[in-house]
């Protein structure tokens, strides 16, 4: 048993992982700031599960307001999800929004992690940082090279990882997590809005011509693997794929014969979108004995009974706020 902090908390994976955790007999603090890059109402809804539990408590605000060397005094693990997510929102002025919540917030947690002698700190870093890479699968030894700024973010915090582990010895173990879906995605990503104009017979917008490819990890595979890397020794940077590259024409084809034929409109390709991801995940299956165990149907089948039941509750469909994409 462990005690656990997790940031963003109230976000698709964080959810995922606190559910985990806690199930695994660990005392978990949520940390989140309950930001409107989607509706806040979805991200407490993500909770529902963990309200009134034994082991779980949940801390609202910003970190870099929070008191930070309080909350990870005693903590066995710290897990750093919290973040600006989305590629297509990292372009212009809202790029001021990415570089303080996930380069700043990154900083003041490293602090408070080498301040307080953290035993562990996971963070959740991405394949963006890849871009379009120079070898499939990727291995981590490719130099990364994003084509987005949101990338850029992500690259830079893990390497301020990397830094405060290599000067400070602070033990982080940052996973570059490929194309993760499940039940409770962002609305804004690709399988949630398949998924929700499968159910609700709505037009699906596709961008660019279905060929672009994905490594799609289960949500449930990742957080496993994030706890098998905070109980391990291993520090360093390690992929997390889910073992197996395909195209959005496929997932489509795929979840027309699941639930109903999609109605496809085209569009063209959105700047910032590699057009293949495909991990090399040796690294992870040597140093913390990584599995995926989720094949792409069992997947998206989890995420049809999700969506259909969060349907029959009343909430909204997975459609993003006004002003995303």
């Amino acid at each position: 048993m462990m005690r656990a902090v997790v940031t963003g908390a109230a976000g698709f994976i964080g959810s995922h992982l606190c559910e985990h955790l806690v199930a695994c007999g660990d005392e978990v603090v949520g940390v989140d700031a309950m930001t409107d890059f989607y509706d806040p109402a979805r991200k407490r809804h993500n909770l529902a599960a963990l309200r009134g539990r034994d082991g779980f408590t949940l801390r609202t605000g910003n970190l870099l307001g929070l008191p930070l060397r309080q909350l990870f005094a005693g903590a066995d693990a710290v897990y750093h999800l919290a973040g600006q997510p989305g590629v297509r929102g990292s372009w212009g002025p809202e790029f001021a929004v990415y570089l303080e919540r996930n380069v700043l917030v990154t900083q003041r947690v490293l602090e408070a992690a080498r301040d307080t002698g953290l035993g562990r700190l996971v963070f959740a870093s991405s394949s963006s940082v890849y871009g379009d890479a120079e070898a499939y699968p990727t291995p981590e030894t490719v130099r990364p090279r994003p084509v987005s700024p949101y990338g850029v973010t992500k690259l830079a915090a893990e390497q301020l990882c990397e830094t405060y582990r290599t000067v400070f010895g602070v033990p982080t173990a940052s996973l570059r997590l490929f194309s993760v879906y499940g039940p409770r995605q962002r609305p804004d990503m690709a399988f949630a809005r398949l998924v929700t104009a499968a159910c609700t017979r709505r037009p699906f917008p596709l961008y660019g011509d279905g060929g672009q490819s994905r490594d799609f990890t289960y949500v449930g595979d990742v957080v496993a693997a994030m706890r098998a890397a905070a109980l391990s020794p291993w520090a360093g940077v390690a992929n997390l794929g889910g073992g197996s590259e395909v195209t959005m024409r496929q997932v489509i084809e795929l979840l027309g014969r699941l639930a109903a034929p999609v109605r496809v409109v085209p569009g063209p390709a959105r700047p910032g979108d590699a057009r293949r991801t495909a991990a090399d995940i040796a690294l992870a299956r040597d140093v913390f004995a990584y599995r995926p165990a989720t094949d792409i149907r069992t997947g998206l089948a989890a995420m049809l009974r999700a969506e259909a039941a969060a349907l029959a509750d009343g909430l909204p469909g997975g459609q993003p706020l006004a002003g995303r994409s």
